[in-house]
């Protein structure tokens, strides 16, 4: 029995295609043919990519009536180019290269690729990605060099830490954090000259006086004055990099201050810290309108497997791909804090991880954690409730779980006979 589908045959009358590089672009605009019905025309001009020109361009595609303009994602050329036409009002659709593979046999080159993405365009075969508006994409700037920032810090420690084992001052073998409060100040001694292992070994707070003994072996080196200014230059380095984040910090806390209702619901959700919410609402907005579904959402992020199927068979491994890798690592780190918790996330975590390993933990925990974010950020009256780390214990009824039991136990060649209770 047919049944209707979503689809529409519309054709888009008056549509750009740009192909988009570092100095130029070539743009491409199909209109209808006033004189001839079912008729196209089309036009292709190179542009640099400057401002001025791209003004130009854009009185252009006004003066043609063009309605929506669509663009490959190359590298970061595309940005200034589609916030200009955004602001000049066209609809600006940003397409993935993949769904715009060129025909085979057909030459390659800039024009015909913008005339081909046009054609592609206008019969409604694409699909635009997800970019946020002008005020999360500001947010999303800021979490992301925060990111970098942090990634070049744990660098810069991970040098010292090197450093240190050129010395052989093996501190990082009995303390787990060297840039802790005793780390840095037995660091400091020995950047000031200090090179007696028992002096250095009292310089050890809290619980790390326990290890002194050890500590004295640890410092008993070769520390030189030329690893006193290399750890200096570094150890700089790492206290400016802390200032940059904490200045960023600030900044960041700045531009969130509208969406604060939405920070404190996902603050709820176990795992996730006021950091984390920050980095999530960057990269994924607040209008959850663009996913229809949470499992739009997921399949967006990649924290659902690809369906391949062929001749009847599932093919593949289930594998999720590659999505976006700032969002990826906030829930991979909130999927990691939560298994430590004695919470439904954190039991689901942990049983997952004894099935199926820590990798899959990650991902399934990840997934689960985006789905209440759809829903916390789909209705604002919405907040999280826990279930408990007991809820598989108690969906479970006992019959099944002694089925269960009996079952491994005949599987490990027993004979089990069930008598009742005294």
């Amino acid at each position: 029995m047919l049944a209707q589908t979503h689809d529409t045959e519309e054709i888009i009358e008056r549509v750009a295609a740009l192909d988009v590089g570092k100095a130029t672009l070539v743009c491409c605009a199909r209109v209808p043919d006033d004189k001839k019905a079912g008729r196209r025309l089309q036009e292709v001009q190179t542009y640099t990519t400057m401002t001025r020109s791209l003004l130009s361009m854009s009185d252009w595609l006004r003066c043609l009536g063009v309605t929506r303009v669509v663009m490959e994602a190359t590298s970061d050329y595309w940005k200034p180019v589609f916030y200009l036409l955004e602001a000049a009002g066209f609809e600006v659709w940003l397409v993935n290269a993949r769904d715009v593979k060129h025909l085979p046999g057909r030459p390659k080159t800039d024009k015909l690729d913008a005339v081909w993405l046009a054609k592609v365009a206008e019969r409604q075969m694409l699909r635009p990605s997800f970019v946020p508006p002008p005020e999360i994409r500001l947010l999303r700037d800021l979490t992301r060099y925060r990111v970098d920032l942090v990634q070049a810090r744990t660098a810069e420690k991970q040098r010292v830490e090197k450093l240190l084992e050129d010395a052989q001052i093996k501190l990082s073998v009995v303390a787990s954090d060297i840039s802790g409060v005793s780390g840095r100040a037995m660091m400091a001694a020995l950047i000031r000259g200090e090179r007696s292992p028992k002096t250095l070994a009292q310089l050890a707070r809290s619980s790390l006086r326990g290890k002194i003994p050890a500590l004295e072996e640890a410092f008993t080196g070769r520390f030189s004055d030329h690893h006193a200014f290399l750890l200096a230059t570094m150890l700089a380095r790492v206290d400016g990099i802390n200032s940059d984040i904490a200045t960023l910090d600030q900044k960041i806390t700045q531009q969130i201050s509208p969406f604060t209702a939405a920070v404190e619901r996902l603050d709820e959700v176990p795992g996730i810290g006021l950091t984390a919410a920050h980095a999530i609402i960057a990269e994924i907005g607040l209008d959850m309108s663009r996913f229809p579904t949470a499992a739009h959402l997921t399949s967006w992020a990649k924290f659902a497997p690809g369906v391949k199927e062929s001749a009847g068979k599932r093919k593949g491994k289930n594998a999720t791909g590659h999505g976006n890798r700032y969002l990826a690592r906030t829930l991979g780190e909130a999927a990691v804090v939560v298994g430590r918790t004695d919470t439904f996330l954190g039991e689901r975590y942990r049983r997952i991880v004894r099935r199926k390993g820590k990798k899959r933990a990650i991902v399934a925990v990840g997934r689960s954690i985006l789905v209440i974010i759809w829903h916390l950020l789909s209705d604002p009256d919405t907040h999280f409730i826990d279930l408990g780390a007991d809820f598989y214990a108690r969906r479970i009824n006992p019959d099944r779980k002694k089925r269960n039991h009996v079952r491994e136990l005949e599987a490990l060649g027993y004979r089990v006979t069930l008598e009742p209770a005294a």
